[in-house]
Order: structure tokens, then sequence, then C-alpha cells
């Protein structure tokens, strides 16, 4: 059955990481240490930028669009309550619905006016042109200071190797780049072991496609 940006999402309650050895399910909000006031990193040689995150896990399985609009806010020192977000997201023990429920609360908490916009990729697969506009958008936004969320479902490699296995779908932070936006950096809220890890961009497009993003 074919799956789009308004199919509803939650994190599956296996979440399978190579990087972490095997299985894991919901994570236990915590902290990942260090837990420093964020700020906003400086621009680095090479087209490289990466912005400091106040990184929370979420507090049960079908609360990683609240936590992962909290991360990518947390980038701009702010401290919003997920159980406030959740109810203005309409988030349920099925997930939250859709990206765009999420942009909402992150142009109300960013406070900066309407910055953040929805992109579908409706496809099954990202082609050039979907890939390159993600890239863009990510560099764009980074380097305005603002993390993205993104909704992916099914499995994904990271640069070391290491999967991430969400065919339920999910959500996700995505807070710097490297190589020009070729390769980003992503904020997981599902575990706190693989709280952050790298993904070259196309394999991060296709993991959105069916789904969205907001930047």
């Amino acid at each position: 059955m074919r799956t789009d940006i308004l199919r509803k999402t939650a994190l599956t309650a296996l979440t399978i990481t190579a990087t972490a050895g095997g299985i894991a399910g919901p994570a236990l909000a915590a902290h990942a240490a260090p837990t420093d006031k964020p700020v906003q990193a400086e621009r680095k040689p090479g087209g490289e930028r990466q912005l400091k995150v106040d990184y929370e896990a979420q507090p049960n399985f079908y609360y990683c669009g609240p936590a992962a609009t909290r991360n990518a806010l947390s980038v701009l020192d702010k401290d919003i309550d997920v159980d406030d977000m959740a109810k203005r997201m309409g988030t349920t023990e099925a997930g939250t619905n859709s990206i765009n429920d999420i942009t909402p609360v992150l142009n109300k908490e960013a406070g900066k006016g309407d910055v953040y916009r929805s992109v579908e990729i409706k496809t099954g697969k990202a082609d050039t042109r979907q890939t390159d506009k993600l890239r863009s958008d990510i560099v764009a936004t980074v380097d305005d200071g603002r993390a993205l969320v993104a909704n992916i479902a099914g499995t994904a490699t990271d640069t070391t190797g290491g999967t991430h296995s969400f065919e339920g779908g999910h959500y996700i932070a995505v807070t710097g780049y490297q190589d020009n936006g070729k390769i980003v950096t992503i904020a997981d809220s599902a575990d706190p072991a693989t709280a952050s890890y790298e993904m070259d961009i196309d394999t991060l497009a296709d993991w959105i496609a069916t789904r969205g993003y907001s930047h």
C-alpha cells in the first residue's frame, strides 16, 4: 500500500540499529552528555556547518514528532515542553499525522515568523531534482541557524555503515552538513545510544520519499 505524507507516523516499537548491536525498544527521556546550552557553531572550511543541539530522547514510542521538533528548536536555545507540542500537533499513540502538523509549531516556537515551510517528496524514490532541492534547503536553513525536521520511513544506512530502521515511520532533526550538503548530520530521538549520526544526502532523500520535511 502506498505511503504518503499524510500517513499516520509512529516510531516502530522495535528499532534495529547496527551501531547499537541489536534491537532497541522505545527510548526513555534522557539528555545526552554534555548538556551545555546550545550555541550556533562557526562555519568551518570545506563547506561545513554544525548547529549545537541540546539533545533529548523521546519519552515513549509515539512521540518522535514532538521530540524531533524539540531537538530542532534547541539549536535556537528554545526549551519547549514536548507534551504541549504533542497536543498542538495532534499526536496520539498512532503518531503524528503529517509534517504539515509540525511546520506550524516550528513557526510559532521559533518566533521568526513563517520561516518554516513543508516540502513533500511524493514519489517512492527521490529524483535528482528533489535531492538537489533537499540539499540546498538544508544548507540554507542551517546557514540561517535553524534545524530541519524530516518525516522518514523504511531503513537507511549512515556513513559508518550503521542501519536505522523505522518501517512504520519516524521523525528526525537535521542539524548540520558537510561537503556543501552532500553529507548531513541527524539528531535522532529514538535512542540516546545513536543520538547523532551522519548520512549522505541521496540516502536521506530516499528515506524521506513518500513523505516530507520542514525547513
